[in-house]
């Protein structure tokens, strides 16, 4: 499958909230779904795919996923838990991240946590999963056109493509179900 690497490049993966990219004063919503807007909008799917909208912010907020905004403006730490949100979302149940996210909340209002290194953390461990993926999606591609070679001849690249598909799902399945499962682990240790 030829096209692969200008997949991986359209994808955008490097794309991060850094840091530095966060200003030191609080913003308003408008200026949060700006900041966040010019930094993801390369992982969007379509052009009319929002990243980060006002009722999504609202509801991360009503259903406290991060902690209380003061005065109509967000913080630093709030963008960097909405930014958690933002990838977490793709995998997770809103019910699933709140419990991922609530003893960091926690943390934060007892004044215990230093959430810019945890977010290095992250951000690190981020760039080490890109590079690793862009690995392990050419030898996924290699073998979806692998195991079509024991097929009749001039198999479609159609085929090739829903193998891949299926088995690149089937992926997400499984580290999905372990990312689940160690949300109960929390929810556990909570009760």
């Amino acid at each position: 499958m030829g096209n692969i690497n200008e997949i991986i490049t359209e994808l955008g993966l490097e794309n991060s909230l850094i840091l530095e990219d966060i200003p030191n004063i609080d913003l308003y919503m408008d200026q949060v779904i700006q900041l966040f807007e010019s930094k993801f909008s390369e992982s969007r799917r379509t052009e009319n795919e929002k990243v980060l909208t006002k009722t999504m912010i609202n509801n991360y907020a009503k259903g406290k996923l991060f902690i209380p905004i003061k005065n109509k403006k967000y913080s630093r730490e709030h963008l960097i838990l909405i930014s958690f949100i933002y990838h977490l979302k793709g995998a997770l149940s809103i019910n699933d991240i709140k419990i991922v996210l609530s003893g960091i909340n926690e943390k934060i209002l007892e004044g215990k946590m230093d959430l810019d290194a945890f977010y290095r953390s992250y951000l690190s461990l981020s760039a080490v999963n890109v590079e690793n993926f862009k690995e392990d999606i050419q030898q996924h591609s290699a073998e979806a056109s692998e195991a079509l070679i024991n097929m009749e001849e001039g198999t479609s690249e159609l085929l090739e493509k829903v193998l891949l598909i299926a088995s690149l799902v089937h992926i997400s399945n499984l580290y999905r179900r372990v990312a689940e499962k160690l949300v109960d682990e929390i929810t556990e240790v909570k009760k």
